[in-house]
């Protein structure tokens, strides 16, 4: 299997809303972002699937040593070996990557935060920088395009953290801010135990409410940034965030139905939200 093969392959298992949306580039922009995407998950998944943080540790600082590697033109993982032909052309940078494990770390060492401003500082290396070099590889001609790809990244690693409450849990994470849980009153514990008539209570309801509005206000400020003369570039941006606000919709919809499962759309619900999107351009 090439490199190639391989980080295609890792995104299509993945299911990904963001694999609809790299259907519709050119190819070598689709050949930059998969493979950056499935670096992405590569590091994300030593995280979420080894049980043991000392191992996790240690693999994560292994990628370090592997992007360093990969930049000293000695790459030796199919995901960096695939994607090394393209950092050059689409800007992609070893801080960039870095930034990812930074996040990903985050993981290993935090559980709880705080207040809203530390979840945001997580937010940006997860989701803000991914947002970033993804908003370079489908092509932009402004700075400001920048600032939109880190507000879109936050308003859909918000979504995620709503859908992903009960999951979360599961693993003993709790995204949701402990300012945020105490002005609802709703305890971590509550969270934690992930079925009713523990977890869900009218606190519960309006907790999450308030955390989709605030998503809500995210993909608004996120839309509001994007310059005319980058919009039909990022239009892959747009159609990951259109599938995602649809998402967090279908969560409100369900009145918040959460901790005891994971919403999802069909993929062909997803195709569809990209295919037009790209019709209809926004």
């Amino acid at each position: 299997m090439t490199p190639e093969q391989y980080v295609q392959d890792k995104a299509a298992r993945s299911g990904s809303s963001f694999y609809y949306a790299f259907l519709f580039l050119a190819p070598p922009r689709r050949a930059a972002i998969t493979a950056f995407y499935a670096f992405c998950r590569e590091v994300d998944d030593v995280v979420d699937e080894v049980s043991d943080p000392g191992v996790a540790a240690t693999k994560l600082a292994w990628w370090r040593k592997e992007v360093a590697e990969a930049f000293a033109g000695r790459p030796s993982h199919p995901a960096m070996k695939a994607l090394l032909p393209h950092v050059a052309t689409y800007g992609v940078t070893p801080a960039h990557l870095a930034a990812v494990i930074d996040g990903c770390q985050m993981d290993l060492e935090q559980t709880r935060y705080l207040d809203y401003p530390g979840l945001q500082r997580y937010c940006h290396l997860v989701a803000g920088v991914v947002g970033e070099v993804a908003s370079n590889i489908f092509g932009r001609s402004s700075d400001a395009t920048i600032e939109y790809a880190h507000r879109l990244g936050l308003a859909m690693q918000l979504t995620n953290i709503i859908r992903d409450v009960g999951d979360d849990a599961r693993r003993g994470r709790v995204y949701l801010p402990v300012s945020d849980l105490q002005r609802f009153d709703v305890k971590a514990n509550e969270l934690l135990k992930r079925s009713a008539p523990y977890g869900y209570s009218d606190r519960f309801t309006e907790l999450m409410k308030f955390q989709a509005e605030r998503a809500h206000r995210c993909y608004d400020e996120a839309l509001s940034l994007l310059p005319p003369q980058d919009r039909a570039a990022q239009k892959p941006g747009l159609m990951m965030a259109n599938i995602y606000r649809t998402l967090l919709r279908e969560i409100e919809a369900d009145k918040f139905q959460v901790l005891h499962q994971r919403t999802s759309l069909t993929p062909l619900r997803k195709l569809w939200i990209a295919m037009r999107t790209n019709w209809r351009g926004q």
